[in-house]
């Protein structure tokens, strides 16, 4: 049964609360009509959902990966890139598509996160993923290309954090030119 409660036109924090809440439910429909009423809410229902993709259950960070993916907020692109580590394969592929509709803002958190992460399979599928779509809509740099073509090697462990750190070093150079 539908929670009565779930209201878009009260985005105050108890609004947001249950709302938040209703991702948690059993049915089905009662999660997307909450997950679109955060949506529609916008900026206020973010850090919300940006939290929710640490909750321990897995529903709950699916319906937050897929709503910020919908939301489009550049904040949560660090939790985000976090998210495709996630151990559930759903969120992974709804973090790495969020983060495609956000474009190039994505990556140098991303970037990070490689540096950091090499190691970690996800984090590399994830990463190619992501990736792999922004050179589709031309949106990367020759550095950031070359992580890119890391990330088809076989030993991508070796090279990928050479890479990264190399392709961060360049936007730093390039944040300090425009400054």
């Amino acid at each position: 049964m539908a929670n009565s409660n779930i209201s878009v036109k009260k985005p105050k924090r108890e609004g947001i609360a249950n709302l938040m809440a209703a991702l948690a439910s059993k049915h089905g429909m009662e999660r997307q009509r909450a997950r679109l009423a955060l949506v529609e809410l916008g900026k206020p229902a973010v850090p919300y959902l940006i939290e929710a993709l640490g909750n321990k259950n897995q529903q709950v960070r699916w319906e937050a990966a897929k709503a910020l993916g919908s939301a489009k907020a550049p904040a949560a692109a660090p939790m985000l890139v976090s998210a495709l580590m996630d151990k559930c394969t759903e969120v992974r592929w709804l973090a790495a598509e969020a983060l495609i509709a956000l474009g190039k803002e994505v990556i140098v958190p991303l970037l990070h996160s490689l540096e950091k992460h090499f190691d970690s399979l996800w984090m590399r599928q994830g990463a190619h993923h992501v990736l792999h779509a922004l050179e589709r809509y031309d949106l990367l740099d020759e550095k950031t290309l070359q992580v890119l073509e890391a990330l088809r090697y076989l030993e991508p462990t070796v090279t990928v954090p050479l890479v990264a750190h190399s392709a961060l070093l360049s936007f730093k150079k390039q944040v300090r030119k425009k400054a």
